[in-house]
């Protein structure tokens, strides 16, 4: 089959290209390896309830009639309106570590206070740090890769603060240990704590359906279970065609791919040119448990709690299956919602390590799982009240589940440690979009899908 443009993967940023360039007329094929969209942010059905995959909240929530921002710049782009994505924002979180607590909601002038509370002496180092990233360019192809530690460590001197600023934007987006881009500092920070978290009453779900139904309205052809077995390139570095793992050859001018830097190289055959240092290394545990009745009866009233309870804060590989010392604590019901949803969640995430999960026996791999759930929640109890005798139902993944049903190398959901921020690749008509282009979070994948087609399809 011939098209203008093949995207690998029907994540966020690939349906996200597909719809600006089938505005455009352009003939556009998705395809995807599984059997539901959304990549890294999906879904799934068990027992007869709806689990999220990847979205505890959408983050640089907008309120409706703002004009500036990423997530008004998407509306735009794909002509999709504001009710359509139905966004709540949240009821307020917290960030706790060892004897203090900053809350923050989609205020920021709470966190502003909270910090000249706890922190008075670092208070003017605070404001004046906010101020030198609130003009960073989150939208474009650039990025200044300087270290964001370096960065915050010129505004503030307190150890602590330093890390409870970290400890929130390394959970939802740090693919490097212990530190980050100092670009991908900014748009996080703006994305968490500048504009803040909301959810859609039905979940991740809810926006997928949109983005899918305004595809195909357009004409988009998206190809479910069409995993891709390679992409073979001509002598002049220009890639040919994509074989699928039905042996079917896909054609097209260009190519996107969401699948992520070395896994498209490896696609390639150039796998082994991706430097080691250049490939992910951080993987996640998330506990799924549901409740009898809604968290805020029980005193669990926050959006999302992050916390740490050491000294320090150590985003890095663990040794163990688990670090149980972190983690984020996340209640889907504890958004403004006009009504309570149906099942009753607590999502409890911690970094976890691939090769000692993968290292494990099929029947080992069972009881750890079994085992880790129980410590996960036990570690989570000491920040959020009593929630276990509440428990009716239980699920569970691992960076092993991950790397099944997303394809993603040793279930690092948040990609390649260096990114491809220009999104190039050494093939002319190849592009990279998505995580590893560098922009993270739903909203950052679906700005990355936006600017990649726009800069390297449209324009030419």
């Amino acid at each position: 089959m011939n098209y203008d443009v093949a995207v690998v993967g029907a994540g966020m940023s690939g349906l996200a290209a597909g719809i600006r360039l089938a505005q455009f007329d352009y003939k556009v094929c998705i395809l995807e390896k599984h059997s539901v969209v959304g990549g890294l942010n999906s879904f799934y059905r068990r027992n007869g309830r709806n689990y999220d995959v990847g979205l505890h909240a959408m983050t640089n929530y907008a309120p409706k009639g703002v004009k500036s921002g990423p997530l008004s710049r998407i509306l735009r782009h794909l002509r999709i309106s504001w009710d359509e994505f139905g966004l709540v924002p949240q009821n307020g979180s917290k960030i706790a570590f060892p004897g203090v607590e900053l809350n923050f909601t989609n205020d920021f002038a709470l966190l502003e206070s909270e910090v000249a509370e706890k922190f008075p002496n670092q208070i003017d180092g605070f404001r004046k740090m906010v101020a030198g990233l609130a003009g960073y360019d989150q939208l474009g192809l650039g990025s200044s890769e300087g270290s964001a530690r370096e960065f915050v460590a010129s505004y503030l001197t307190d150890p602590k603060l330093i890390d409870m600023i970290f400890c929130p934007i390394c959970y939802y987006g740090g693919a490097r240990e212990h530190d980050m881009d100092f670009g991908q500092f900014c748009v996080m920070f703006r994305s968490l704590f500048l504009e803040g978290f909301a959810r859609p009453y039905e979940g991740v779900r809810h926006i997928l359906k949109r983005l899918l139904a305004r595809f195909r309205a357009l004409g988009g052809e998206l190809r479910l279970r069409s995993g891709v077995q390679r992409i073979e390139s001509d002598a002049n570095d220009s890639v040919e065609r994509i074989i699928l793992e039905n042996g079917e050859e896909i054609r097209a001018k260009r190519y996107l791919s969401s699948a992520g830097w070395p896994e498209t190289m490896t696609l390639c055959g150039r796998g082994e040119q991706v430097p080691e240092r250049t490939h992910g290394k951080l993987g996640f545990i998330e506990t799924i448990s549901v409740l009898d009745s809604p968290p805020k009866k029980i005193g669990c009233d926050k959006t999302i709690v992050f916390f740490n309870d050491s000294d320090r804060f150590d985003y890095s590989n663990p040794d163990e299956l688990v670090d149980l010392r972190s983690g984020v604590i996340c209640s889907p019901n504890n958004f403004a919602y006009s009504q309570p949803l149906e099942d009753n969640m607590i999502r409890i995430t911690a970094l976890a390590n691939y090769e000692a999960w993968r290292r494990l026996s099929p029947e080992e791999y069972k009881r750890e799982k079994l085992r880790y759930y129980e410590k996960t929640l036990e570690s989570a109890a000491r920040f959020v009240p009593e929630f276990r005798r509440n428990v009716v139902d239980v699920d569970m993944f691992t960076p092993l589940t991950v790397e099944r049903f997303t394809g993603r190398e040793r279930g690092a959901i948040y990609g390649a440690a260096e990114k491809r921020y220009d999104g190039l690749t050494p093939f002319k008509n190849l592009f990279i979009c998505g995580a590893d282009q560098g922009m993270l979070g739903i909203v950052g994948a679906l700005v990355s899908g936006l600017t990649i087609a726009n800069k390297y399809v449209l324009s030419e």
